[in-house]
């Protein structure tokens, strides 16, 4: 294409002007990419070759009472649903005293991948003979962690492959993601690989797979407070259980199971300014970490309590990275009152528990889309240009008719403003 030769050199609005001058875009196309661009500064500072923001709604999850604190939660996200499901399934562990989540370490982890070792057994031998001098030279690469009280901790060694394999580095971050830290002491590491045992580095990069790093959180609900529409919480409890146990062995079920609770995990994560992709990938991997993929959160009936509980590596930061440089994160952090990484961690383990209960509760009484899918048809008549007034109208007129498509609302819609003429 003409024109996109070092486009990332070029003003905002030179980019915007060749999108338009090569017809790729309408001017009503680009009016609206400037209309959406609140922050042009901002943008500029975040990603290469930035045209607009692409804006998503944000809203409060409530009813979140974890460790006996209870807490706004500012969720990101577009699914009609995913902010009212979390905040019934919190009111209902909040009538049994709340969640209770915990961390017990947060370390990240990085790895130094080495290749073709003629003897890897005695390459392992003398690397973890010399595990001090190593993390001594992580250290070293980043002295101001250390000073902070963080710092690389350990070193192990794994074989991938007959003469491959990963020297795992685990690092205290302190309350940073800790990426740009932990590539920085692996690098450190690697040159060292190089120069003093004379191997040959594939890579040094940290990994998503945070598994040094777990967040669990429980909560205990009295069977009884589940009871619903005529069916007894003793059958609702043991239906969630059964859900539950169907995630467990069935993969086709635990990936739709999970992606609920990243439903609401995600939208925190993105709040809170966080990388939600990289919590998705540690999450999913934790998921099939014995070999099958399983559902992330169990459900147990113990007595007359429906027990539950979720753990998953959460390699969240309070600081750094887009949290330093989006106002509007912090906001969200003043909006969670989260004191440290570690609560935040402890949070949406939290939130995802939630989550999942509000799911599987649905979904085994009056099914998930009576809740979901009024609010899906809001979306539905508001993108067919229904005013606000109208919406509830045509929504209430969809319903009765049990139809869910965009043409018959659309006939709603017209017959709506016929009458009204």
């Amino acid at each position: 294409m003409e024109g996109f030769k070092k486009y990332y050199k070029k003003s905002w609005s030179e980019r915007l002007e060749i999108l338009e001058k090569q017809e790729i875009l309408s001017q009503e196309d680009i009016d609206r990419l400037k209309s959406q661009a609140i922050d042009v500064s901002l943008g500029e500072t975040q990603i290469e070759n930035f045209i607009t923001q692409y804006l998503l709604p944000e809203g409060l999850a409530l009813n979140y009472v974890i460790n006996g604190k209870e807490y706004l939660i500012p969720m990101v996200t577009e699914e009609p649903s995913v902010i009212a499901a979390s905040s019934h399934g919190a009111g209902i562990v909040k009538k049994s005293g709340g969640f209770k989540a915990s961390v017990k370490q947060r370390l990240m982890l990085g790895q130094v991948i080495v290749e073709e070792i003629e003897d890897v057994d005695k390459f392992e031998d003398d690397i973890l003979e010399n595990e001090a001098e190593l993390l001594e030279i992580a250290n070293q690469a980043h002295p101001s962690i250390v000073r902070r009280g963080g710092g690389a901790k350990w070193i192990r060694v794994r074989k991938l492959d007959k003469n491959i394999v990963s020297i795992d580095l685990a690092v205290d971050v302190q309350e940073a993601m800790g990426a740009n830290m932990l590539n920085t002491m692996l690098e450190a590491i690697a040159a060292t690989i190089r120069e003093k045992y004379e191997q040959d580095v594939v890579m040094s990069i940290l990994s998503n797979y945070a598994t040094e790093c777990l967040a669990t959180a429980i909560c205990d609900i009295p069977v009884a407070s589940l009871a619903k529409n005529g069916m007894s919480g003793e059958k609702i409890a043991e239906k969630i259980a059964k859900a539950s146990y169907i995630a467990q062995i069935d993969p086709y079920r635990a990936t739709t199971h999970n992606k609920g609770i990243m439903n609401g995990i995600d939208g925190v994560v993105i709040a809170s300014g966080n990388d939600w992709r990289a919590i998705e990938a540690g999450a999913h991997a934790y998921a099939a970490k014995d070999g099958s993929y399983r559902g992330l959160s169990t459900w147990k009936v113990i007595g007359d309590t429906l027990h539950g509980e979720i753990t998953l590596p959460l390699p969240l930061g309070s600081v750094g990275g887009s949290i330093g440089i989006v106002p509007l994160v912090k906001v969200n952090h003043k909006l969670l009152e989260i004191e440290n990484a570690i609560e935040l961690e402890k949070v949406v383990a939290s939130v995802g528990l939630g989550q999942n209960l509000a799911a599987l509760y649905a979904l085994v009484t009056e099914g998930i889309q009576k809740g979901h899918m009024r609010l899906q048809l809001k979306s539905l008549v508001s993108s067919i240009g229904a005013t606000e007034k109208e919406i509830p109208l045509v929504v209430s007129k969809l319903e009765k008719l049990n139809k869910r498509d965009m043409s018959t609302a659309k006939e709603i819609l017209d017959n709506l403003r016929n009458e009204g003429k």
